[in-house]
This record gives C-alpha cells, structure tokens and sequence, in this order.
C-alpha cells in the first residue's frame, strides 16, 4: 500500500504566511484596543507648564518630612501619615482617590477620617493591587501630594 507524497506548493507557503501574519496582526490589535480602553488618561494637562514648579513643590513637600502608608482590613481602607519622629500627622484637608492601577472603572472617593492616628474611610475593596492618589495640605498651607501602593490579599 503506497502512501501519496504531499508537496509544498506556493499556495500552501502563502497560506503559512498570511495565517502567521494574520495572527500575529490580531494580537496586535487586541493589545491596543484594550490599552487604549483602559487607559485612565492624562495626569496633568501641559506637563511643560507642571514642570516649571515641580522642584519647588517637591522641595517644599521633602521638608515636611513626612511618609505615608496605606492598608485595607475589615472593611476599613486606613491611610498613615506621620512625621519623620513617627508622630501622626493631621491635615487641613485631605482628597483621595482609590483605584485600581490599570483603570479608572473601579475608582472610588472614600471619605477619610482622622481617628487621632490615622485616617480611615469605611469601603470594603477586593484583592489585588490598588492606588490611593491623595492630596493634602499642611497646617501651614504646603500642598502634599502623593501616590500610595495598596496590595490586598
């Protein structure tokens, strides 16, 4: 019983290639829709003109010394901010946006409260990576701004 020997033809080449090609576009594709469906958008309108204070935001928000940390448990989304001896720190006034760091779909506005140590708003958040973008001012009327990592497990 003999076997038909098949041949590589040019028809069959072309549709190796087109197939390949045509693959290889397809995720492209996909890749940048959904890049451009997620993007959360621009930070800051002329970054040109941001620029032009940055230094002097930056050196005058170093001064304060201060760190912050974030943390979720319970139910409670708790935001730390200290002073470089550890004290806590209060401020005049505080705005916070907390999202996911791929999107903008799941983003929220909780309303934080300083407990004497910390601040804590009350919204429960589900696993994974998250960023609280928050902006501050000092008692003595520095802006802070800052963006704090959150990992929930």
């Amino acid at each position: 019983m003999a076997t038909a020997e098949r041949k590589l033809t040019g028809w069959h080449v072309l549709a190796i290639f087109v197939g390949a090609f045509g693959v290889i576009i397809g995720v492209n594709i996909a890749l940048a829709v959904s890049a451009v469906r997620t993007f959360p958008g621009l930070e800051v309108k002329n970054s040109y003109v941001a620029s032009q204070s940055f230094d002097a935001r930056r050196d005058a928000q170093e001064a304060l010394g201060w760190s912050v940390a974030a943390d979720a448990t319970e139910g409670q989304v708790i935001l730390s901010i200290t002073e470089a001896d550890g004290a806590p720190v209060q401020v005049v006034d505080l705005k916070a946006v907390l999202g996911r760091a791929t999107h903008v779909k799941d983003d929220i506005a909780p309303d934080f409260r300083f407990n004497g140590r910390t601040y804590v708003a009350y919204h429960e958040i589900g696993p994974g990576n998250w960023n609280v973008r928050m902006t501050a001012r000092a008692l003595d009327g520095t802006p802070f701004e800052q963006r704090v990592i959150l990992h929930v497990e």
